[in-house]
């Protein structure tokens, strides 16, 4: 099978690789979409920690079980299935076990024709999903999803802030706030990813490159309930001067590296609450796919390519102009 490959010198590249074969209680998963990652890209550059090449990237996959390994429930087979990329969570739900893994590294990934995975990370693909866009879903949507349900349990009316929207991660937060009954506010250095966000429903769009953007967002709106944050860095005490007494910071990520001068005083004064999160358990995933089939959500699709065609789609992710999710069609 052709699969998309980090090699020992931590060069990518496309390649043959022997089709796998499902072990006992796993599935052997013919991928029709898989979708791209800020992860693929920072494994792709050699700067993600723990790289285990050689390596199949992608954490994202949609396709049709087409065998099973010994023990497997044979209902399984012929179905479109959509693939939860976290791994071996554990028995906790407060927080993954010391045996987690993102699927993509260690594990082979789904930037592949063809995919071996334990039964118990797949799920029935939602009917109103193209390949595509269930193959959006996972990673993005779960992150967003934990964020703002299982660690900030926002409810409906609240206010939500959302930085840095033209991430795959925030744009599901978008999408998944409003959909909860929430107001949003976003911010981002692209004017463009910020009208797009307030065609998809945010009231407001502020300008992160601008230093007063908090005062502006107190100016037309006052302050917020949630702040789902992935940006981090000299970005954190802007956010903790846009938080109302008693509201939840969720941080998932930290693209601006980390923070500057976090401010005690209003921290403790506004009693805050800083919430970290990464990915999501086996309920997390469930209960995100229950409340998109409900509300006929549509992940953002910015364009797909052929998986020969790789190279294009991480140029597109690296250029930073995207608005939407990319997508590798094996």
């Amino acid at each position: 099978m052709r699969a998309l490959i980090l090699d020992a010198d931590l060069r990518l590249s496309l390649a043959d690789r022997p089709q796998p074969l499902p072990a006992a209680d796993e599935a052997l998963v013919a991928i029709r979409a898989a979708a791209l990652n800020r992860r693929d890209y920072w494994i792709s550059k050699g700067l993600y920690p723990g790289l285990t090449p050689p390596v199949i990237l992608g954490s994202d996959g949609c396709g049709e079980v087409v065998a099973l390994g010994e023990g497997a429930d044979q209902s399984w087979l012929g179905r479109r299935v959509v693939i939860n990329p976290s791994l071996a969570w554990g028995a906790s739900q407060a927080h993954q076990g010391a045996d987690f893994q993102i699927l993509g590294n260690p594990r082979d990934g789904t930037f592949a024709s063809h995919l071996a995975i334990p039964l118990s990370a797949l799920h029935p693909a939602p009917d109103h999903l193209s390949d595509a866009e269930a193959a959006a879903l996972p990673l993005a949507g779960l992150t967003a999803w934990r964020a703002l349900v299982s660690r900030a349990q926002v409810r409906p009316g609240e206010r939500v802030l959302i930085t840095g929207i033209g991430g795959g991660v925030a744009q599901m937060a978008l999408m998944l706030s409003r959909s909860l009954g929430c107001r949003v506010a976003v911010t981002s250095r692209d004017g463009a990813k910020g009208e797009a966000a307030r065609q998809a429903g945010a009231e407001l769009a502020l300008d992160a490159q601008a230093q007063d953007w908090a005062k502006a967002l107190q100016g037309a709106w006052g302050v917020v309930d949630v702040v789902i944050d992935g940006v981090g860095g000299a970005n954190l005490p802007a956010l903790v001067q846009a938080a109302d007494y008693g509201a939840r910071i969720v941080v998932y990520g930290a693209t601006a590296g980390e923070p500057q001068g976090l401010p005690l005083r209003p921290l403790f004064w506004k009693q805050l609450a800083i919430l970290g999160s990464t990915m999501g358990s086996p309920a997390d995933f469930a209960d995100l796919l229950d409340h998109v089939r409900e509300h006929g959500l549509r992940p953002r699709i910015d364009g797909s390519w052929p998986l020969a065609e790789w190279a294009t789609a991480l140029e597109r992710m690296a250029s930073g102009a995207a608005c939407g999710k990319l997508v590798l069609l094996p």
